[in-house]
């Protein structure tokens, strides 16, 4: 049986984050998406690592337990500093072994900012430095750059980030094992990229709200401890880490390149034709992931490395069943719906992906199978997102001619 891990989530005590984010209540939503492990998000914190401390009991090594969910503690933090005359923006994910080294790492950092301020503090530190006052605190840490392409705040950011790891890390590079991909890439852009190719792909919610859990994640052959999961990203151990879960990155909010104050979208071919300026306002583009990635590429579309960890797309099942009922994905019906599946099937994700489409039918509205059924397939209409506007998945609308994505 898999072990379905989501590592990185926020708590209500970080900016435009859900009041829901407490610990209870990501225990039921992880029964509900039918997740196994989940990222405590927010450690550095001290409101929050003190609600940690009153929920979470021990279990094995680096594993803590609230009722049937098992959580890890993680933790993300804005690194924003001058480097060679640049402002750079990095938001990178801490992961600590247990308590005592999370106290310690947030009591080093808290001389860089206001820990009380944000759930994912400001943090006037190098990255590079970022990494070796972590590692220096106790080198059973794992340090993972966020969301590795979003323009604003990452490694590769089109605004504030660099061309490689080695270039933003250093000689501290050695000690980068994985990266999140985000919302808007998946492992195939990637891929694109040889010198990524020693580098682990991992894929996590960003969750802010509880029902946003394991909107991507990433899938263990089985359980797995703290020193399990460092040694796997480590060594992408692929016998352990069968694929992630993944947003259509077209969904993700900064895929394309655009204008969110002209509502103008463009591919990076189109942005490129118009010197990535607004056509309507002459204002400079945000650049997207899509753009970026090509920018960095050395390879062609569709290269698949032979050490890759697959991976398999997923669309919401609130968000199907919303659709083929046409109602809003907070509707009575909808809700009602969603909640009598995945009770019956033991969990959303379960529903997604190994539940056969005939064990379906008869339990679930007919459009809702064929809808399951579609997203399986990759038969599905998207439009990209842009310049934080979240892209929209279609998938009853679909007209001759239209583009149909398919899944690995």
């Amino acid at each position: 049986m898999s072990f379905i891990a989501d590592f990185h989530i926020h708590s209500k005590y970080s900016r435009a984050t859900s009041r829901d984010m407490e610990i209870p209540n990501l225990d039921k939503a992880a029964q509900i998406k039918g997740i196994d492990l989940v990222g405590t998000g927010d450690f550095t914190h001290p409101f929050w690592r003190a609600h940690l401390k009153k929920f979470l009991s021990p279990v094995e090594e680096g594993i803590y337990r609230y009722k049937r969910t098992f959580f890890i503690l993680t933790s993300e933090v804005s690194s924003i500093f001058y480097r060679n005359g640049k402002l750079r923006k990095i938001h990178i994910v801490i992961f600590a072994p247990d308590f005592e080294v999370a106290e310690k790492v947030s009591e080093k950092l808290g001389k860089f900012g206001d820990l009380y301020s944000d759930g994912r503090p400001t943090l006037k530190l190098d990255a590079r430095d970022l990494v070796r006052i972590v590692l220096d605190v106790s080198d059973r840490c794992l340090i993972v750059p966020a969301h590795v392409w979003t323009p604003w705040f990452s490694l590769f950011g089109a605004n504030s980030g660099f061309d490689s790891v080695e270039e933003c890390f250093e000689d501290m590079t050695d000690y980068i094992y994985a990266l999140e991909t985000g919302l808007s890439s998946d492992p195939a852009m990637n891929w694109q990229i040889s010198s990524l190719d020693r580098f682990t792909l991992i894929s996590n919610s960003d969750a802010h709200s509880p029902h946003n859990l394991a909107r991507e994640a990433n899938v263990f052959s089985r359980k797995v401890n703290y020193s399990e999961i460092r040694e796997i990203l480590m060594n992408k151990d692929r016998s352990l880490f069968l694929y992630t879960l993944e947003f259509f990155p077209q969904e993700g909010k900064y895929h394309w390149d655009g204008h969110r104050k002209c509502g103008v979208s463009l591919s990076p071919d189109e942005a490129i034709k118009n010197k990535n300026i607004c056509p309507k306002c002459k204002d400079k583009l945000t650049i997207g992931v899509m753009h970026r990635v090509r920018d960095l590429a050395d390879r062609e579309e569709n290269f698949i490395p032979p050490s890759a960890i697959p991976f398999k797309r997923v669309v919401p099942l609130r968000e199907i069943i919303a659709e083929a009922l046409n109602e809003g994905v907070d509707s009575r019906s909808v809700v009602e719906t969603y909640m009598r599946v995945v009770n019956h099937y033991k969990g959303e994700i379960n529903v997604l992906l190994n539940i056969p489409i005939r064990d379906l039918s008869g339990f679930i509205p007919q459009r809702v199978v064929e809808g399951i059924e579609r997203v399986r397939e990759g038969k599905v209409k998207i439009r990209c997102g842009y310049d934080g506007v979240y892209g929209k998945v279609s998938i009853f609308d679909e007209k001759k001619g239209d583009k149909q994505l398919s899944l690995f």
